[in-house]
């Protein structure tokens, strides 16, 4: 028998240990527009530092970081883009770069609070300004465009012809699902502050004849109509229990018998390991500004005491789960 005893490695602790200097290359990489100098082909360190500007040896760095979490790969010296850096980073339809300059500018210097919040379980102190602002909303809108396309190529809106988009923050879901299908028809219930932007952007998607946008709060909203499809995006995380039980069951009343409903957000759940996308966001959204990531299964309580009866779960790639339920 042998003598030796096998122990656990450390990799996984250092990994996530030093996760905070992957990302910060990241960042900096889209910065220096390293992934759009790379849309063209392949290029050497070199070749970067004359695209971007910057030295030699940022590029090399960057590059090689970038190579060695597989964003690049690096042949003879030469960094190219892998399928999903190309896709959303390197001028694809959808560049997240808005959203990873949030997430620099905004987010990251913010979790410097979060010893704070694990202390105390109160938010850190966002102090902004109108620039702020204005990088905060474009990278949380990029984000749910990222969401939209997502739940677009999961969930197929063939079928339905009248859409409710209820206390959502973002037009980008039900976009999505007009072009998916041509004779859906959306009534936008948002808060009145979001109503101009929801219908400029309906507009210049030249939808603006399928689509009704009416300005209410979203906690006490009472939609008309017999809907069926309704969408709940992103809504739970920025209320309190009661009300979004009150928001499901005016959900629920809006429904036609048979509708389904979609109610996107992040979710903490029971399973044998939880999903860790969610699980990261319960803490920014917390440190950010104090909402809340539910329990899914606190989710389903509300869902069930609505009249709604959960039928499937959907989990979108890079972005936040789907709990699709059908009126009874």
């Amino acid at each position: 028998m042998s003598g030796s005893t096998k122990t656990a490695g450390p990799e996984r602790i250092v990994d996530i240990a030093v996760g905070y200097m992957a990302a910060k290359q990241l960042f900096a990489a889209s910065r220096i527009g390293l992934f759009a100098a790379l849309a063209g082909g392949p290029l050497t360190a070199a070749e970067l530092a004359g695209k971007t500007g910057k030295p030699e040896k940022i590029t090399r760095i960057l590059g090689d970081a970038m190579s060695s979490l597989g964003l690049l790969s690096r042949v003879d010296g030469r960094y190219e883009l892998a399928a999903d850096a190309a896709e959303y980073l390197g001028g694809g339809d959808l560049d997240l770069a808005p959203f990873l300059t949030f997430l620099d500018s905004i987010s990251y210097p913010h979790w410097l609070q979060f010893g704070h919040t694990a202390d105390s379980g109160e938010p850190g102190k966002l102090e902004m300004d109108d620039a702020r602002w204005g990088t905060f909303m474009s990278g949380v809108m990029t984000y749910n465009a990222l969401h939209a396309k997502m739940l677009a190529g999961a969930f197929d809106f063939g079928s339905y012809r009248k859409l409710l988009d209820l206390g959502g923050l973002s037009s980008a879901f039900a976009v999505e699902a007009m072009k998916a299908n041509d004779g859906l028809r959306t009534t936008f219930v948002f808060d009145p502050g979001f109503a101009e932007s929801v219908t400029t952007a309906a507009a210049d998607a030249g939808l603006a004849e399928r689509t009704t946008v009416v300005g209410a709060e979203t906690p006490t909203a009472r939609p008309d109509g017999e809907f069926d499809l309704v969408m709940v995006n992103h809504v739970v995380h920025r209320f309190d229990a009661k009300q979004n039980a009150e928001i499901l069951r005016n959900a629920r009343a809006a429904a036609a018998p048979g509708a389904t409903l979609l109610l996107l957000d992040f979710f903490l759940d029971d399973d044998a390991v939880q999903r860790p996308i969610d699980a990261l966001h319960a803490g920014e959204y917390l440190v950010i500004d104090g909402t809340i990531v539910y329990p899914e299964a606190e989710v389903r309580e509300w869902l069930s005491g609505a009249g709604w009866r959960v039928t499937d779960r959907l989990a979108l790639p890079g972005s936040p789960r789907v709990l699709v339920a059908e009126a009874v």
